[in-house]
């Protein structure tokens, strides 16, 4: 992805949205395809790179390193870097993303009743 200008309306346009509606801020974080589903895979333990990658295996090694860093400089995520060779990397949950876990918990809970909802209504309509 490439970078946005500081100065830019989009810029200015996230700012005044993150400054007028908490829901904005958070939609902001935890925004695109994969956040949410990074944190979700790091609630049950700390992971390697790797392990996250075999977890995600659609995310491709750029989009996962992307949100990674975006998630860290958000607060959600701690990076700790071990001084071996070769250097070891885990990632894990902040306190703050703990805080979440009820909250993606019940978003799954509706997903799985809505996507039944619609598979339902779908078939109604097919016949």
């Amino acid at each position: 992805m490439t970078k946005i200008k500081a100065a830019s309306t989009n810029q200015h346009n996230r700012k005044a949205l993150n400054d007028f509606c908490g829901v904005m801020y958070a939609i902001d974080i935890l925004g695109g395809r994969w956040k949410l589903m990074i944190l979700y895979k790091l609630e049950k333990k700390t992971m390697r790179f790797l392990e996250l990658k075999k977890k995600l295996p659609e995310i491709s090694d750029r989009m996962l390193t992307l949100h990674l860093r975006e998630l860290e400089r958000d607060g959600m995520i701690r990076r700790e870097v071990f001084a071996e060779v070769p250097p070891r990397v885990e990632y894990s949950l902040t306190e703050s993303a703990r805080e979440l876990v009820p909250v993606w918990l019940q978003l799954e809970k509706w997903g799985l009743r809505h996507r039944d909802l619609r598979a339902a209504a779908d078939a109604v309509t097919q016949h």
